[in-house]
């Protein structure tokens, strides 16, 4: 997401980071640039035209032009302000109330609003350490209740059974029973959803919402929409009490106008944005990280909760000690940690967190596919136990032999086995120095580039 709007705008801030001094003809220009680059993203006009007018009274006053870096003093103001009109800071889902808290999940058809209510049954079972279950009360779709109970055994919560021929709110009121008798903390309710807003839509979802008094009544809607999103979920604020919004299918959002509209549309928060199809593809939404990630400064406070969350701490500890013993790290070490990379996105997963990502070519960004850290792991894997264990093994004719069983070239194992030798000596200069040792072996290997990205 914000790819396009990334590249625009860190042009801009970049060009006036190095300014010594700003004039209100230089803010002009910048302010021009951001608003031409906003519209193009998609953002809602009346939503551009707020930002535009408060970034310039911020900037012609006393906060940019008297200051030491105007240049940077300006690309904070535009970064506040972009966080500002996104909500200011991430809003927690109110779980505090007698058990079962109700999540009511509302939206279009199509916006992935189950997909969303399985990855947010993961969510709340392993972040918050709820106890939840899931319902389905969207009548008009079987195959939406079967993809539901698919969904829950995959993330191994309850799933409350429902069908076609029951009411929604006798279904509810029924989940909602089980629920209590099985000490559920959370039940997320999904509805039916239609290809667009209409009045018998909204009035099932009124009175479904009316029987079972929801803590949350989120809105499913797809980023992708752009301006329409923002649109929608105002329809919908308009006829129920929303108390969120969950942006989805986020990944394939190069323009990122919905996340910038919907907050100034609606006055209801973004509560969490939706990725892919897996079911850990749904994130708390953090205005002010997803601010610096559209002015190309990262976020890499998101980059080390994942690294917490999906990283097997008992393998890393395992291979820190092996280190610390002053061991060989070898290629099996090698594959554990492309496995745990792969675990969090791959390379292109981890990309867009990263600071100044912007200022990358476009040409060696699309040369990221993300097939880069399982065509490493499959070279690994044609390789014997022997020389896994000991790649000095591996002259010619076993490089070719792996590139053929691995459906690679030899250049790809040469260039793999140039990333083993860098890895390999960062390691040997973390045992020797500690964290000065690897904190030189990092820098080794980034001061280069290390030939460049893998398989390139």
């Amino acid at each position: 997401m914000f790819e396009s709007l990334t590249q625009r705008l860190s042009g801009t801030m970049e060009r006036l980071r190095g300014r010594g001094r700003l004039t209100e003809e230089n803010i002009r220009e910048a302010t021009r640039e951001v608003r031409i680059a906003l519209l193009e993203a998609d953002v809602a006009l009346p939503v551009v035209q707020a930002l535009i007018e408060r970034i310039k009274v911020r900037a012609v006053g006393q906060e940019v032009l008297k200051s030491l870096t105007p240049g940077q003093a300006l690309i904070k103001v535009v970064r506040d302000e972009l966080t500002a009109v996104m909500g200011a800071q991430a809003t927690e889902l109110d779980l505090n109330v007698p058990a079962p808290a109700v999540i009511l999940m509302a939206g279009l058809q199509g916006a992935g609003k189950t997909t969303t209510v399985g990855k947010l049954a993961k969510h709340l079972k392993e972040r918050r350490k709820k106890k939840v279950m899931v319902v389905s009360a969207d009548v008009y779709r079987p195959a939406a209740i079967e993809q539901l109970r698919t969904l829950a055994a995959q993330v191994d919560v309850p799933f409350f059974a429902s069908d076609a021929s029951q009411k929604p709110v006798d279904i509810v009121r029924a989940a909602i029973d089980d629920a209590r008798r099985s000490y559920v903390d959370v039940l997320i309710v999904d509805t039916a959803g239609r290809l667009a807003i209409d009045e018998a839509m909204m009035a099932e979802i009124k009175a479904l919402h009316a029987a079972v008094d929801p803590v949350e009544t989120l809105f499913v809607v797809d980023a992708m929409t752009g301006q329409d999103a923002a649109n929608t979920a105002k329809a919908f604020s308009e006829a129920l009490p929303l108390t969120g919004v969950v942006l989805t299918k986020t990944d394939g959002d190069a323009r990122g106008g919905a996340a910038l509209s919907v907050r100034y549309i609606t006055g209801r928060p973004i509560k969490f944005i939706g990725t892919g199809e897996k079911v850990d593809g749904l994130d708390v939404f953090h205005p002010d990280r997803v601010a610096s990630r559209i002015l190309d400064m990262g976020d890499v406070l998101s980059l080390v909760e994942q690294v917490e969350q999906q990283v097997d701490k008992d393998k890393a500890q395992k291979l820190a000690e092996k280190v610390a013993k002053g061991k060989k790290f070898d290629l099996n070490d090698m594959r554990e940690q492309l496995d745990q990379m792969q675990n969090m996105g791959g390379i292109a997963g981890l990309m867009d967190k990263l600071p100044g990502i912007g200022q990358v070519p476009e040409h060696m960004k699309q040369q990221v596919t993300g097939k880069e850290v399982p065509r490493m792991i499959a070279i690994i894997n044609s390789m014997t136990k022997k020389e896994r264990r000991n790649p000095a093994l591996l002259n010619g004719s076993r490089r070719a032999r792996i590139a053929r069983g691995s459906g690679t070239t030899p250049a790809d194992v040469n260039r793999l086995m140039k990333q083993y030798l860098q890895m390999e000596k960062m390691m040997g200069k973390m045992a020797r120095g500690g964290m000065k040792g690897m904190m030189r072996g990092l820098q080794g290997m980034m001061g280069g580039r290390g030939g460049g990205m893998p398989f390139r």
